[in-house]
Parts: structure tokens; C-alpha cells; sequence
């Protein structure tokens, strides 16, 4: 807890709608990352996650953040690793895919057995396979804090980018 809060003190409410908020947050451009695991019986999960960032070096930290009222909350909380994959320019039909709801992620998708067992999609730029480390609940989300044990890239591939509600690629200035 922060001093400020520890003292009793508050933050004034907010002076935007919910909406205001969500579109002003979209002109921060991000990575596009899916988030994967096995849960103990050995099903495969996976989701689209934008909220990817580095926490530490030294020991090897990254965070994501997940909605506590998602469907794969439970196996999260609860697993032991998994696999942050940061897509690449060409992988805009997979990211919408797993965001999407009643359809099946996995249907013919690539991919191969990360050391703990979480999948590592084909053709990533990136992947950071993750000791589930901690987790914070903070308002309607929960960070995750995951210690990286092995980590790849592709340095030649270009980054799958969202920024303002829509995908983009990277362009050099």
C-alpha cells in the first residue's frame, strides 16, 4: 500500500465515463501478446492480452493483467508457468482469435511444448516462458507477475501493434 493510502487519504473521483477512459488509454500504443498455459488435467488455454510489460532485470520480471471475472481466471491463478508470446506483424487472425469468445483458440494452431509445458505459438517475434511468480488484485483485474525462466525471439520478424481499437505494423520513421 502507498503512504498516501496507508495515511487514509483517497483519490478524487474520476471526472470521465468509463468510455472516456478505455479510448483515452487506446492512444497508448502496445505489443499484442496471447497468454498460454496447460491446466493440471492438461487442457490448453489462451487468451489476447495487450497488457504486457517488463518489471525487472535482475531477477528476470514481467507482468500481464487479466479481468477477474474471465473464464480462465481459475486456471491462471492457480497454474504453476506460462507462456507470454508476443505476436508478430503477420498474426493479427490469431490475436483476434483468441480474443474471441465461444469459438475453439486451438483449432489448427501451431505450436510446441515450452519446458514447462505451456504452449509457444509458431511464428511469434517473441515468447517468455514464466514461473507464475505473484499476483495483485487491483480493482476489476489481477496482475501477474511472472519470473522468466527462458526466453526466444525472432529478431528479424516485425511486431504485431494496437493502438486507438485497431492493429497495425511497425513503420520506420
Amino acid at each position: 500500500m502507498s503512504p498516501a493510502r496507508s495515511a487514509g487519504l483517497q483519490a478524487r473521483p474520476p471526472d470521465f465515463s468509463a468510455h472516456e477512459f478505455r479510448a483515452t488509454l487506446g492512444m497508448f500504443a502496445t505489443g499484442v501478446t496471447i497468454v498460454t498455459a496447460r491446466t493440471d488435467s492438461g487442457d490448453l488455454i489462451g487468451l489476447t492480452a495487450n497488457s504486457f510489460n517488463s518489471v525487472s532485470l535482475s531477477p528476470p520480471l514481467v507482468l500481464w493483467s487479466l479481468a477477474r471475472m474471465a473464464g480462465s481466471m481459475a486456471a491462471f491463478s492457480n497454474g504453476r508457468h506460462y507462456a507470454i508470446n508476443v505476436l508478430a506483424a503477420d498474426q493479427q487472425a490469431l490475436a483476434e482469435r483468441f480474443a474471441a469468445r465461444d469459438t475453439d483458440r486451438w483449432a489448427g494452431v501451431g505450436f510446441t511444448a515450452g519446458m514447462s509445458g505451456a504452449p509457444l505459438l509458431d511464428g511469434v517475434a517473441a515468447s517468455f516462458e514464466c514461473f507464475n511468480r505473484s499476483q495483485y488484485a487491483e480493482g476489476d483485474h489481477v496482475i501477474f507477475v511472472g519470473e522468466v525462466e527462458r526466453c526466444s525471439r525472432r529478431p528479424e520478424a516485425s511486431p504485431l501493434l494496437f493502438h486507438g481499437g485497431r492493429f497495425y505494423t511497425e513503420h520506420p520513421l
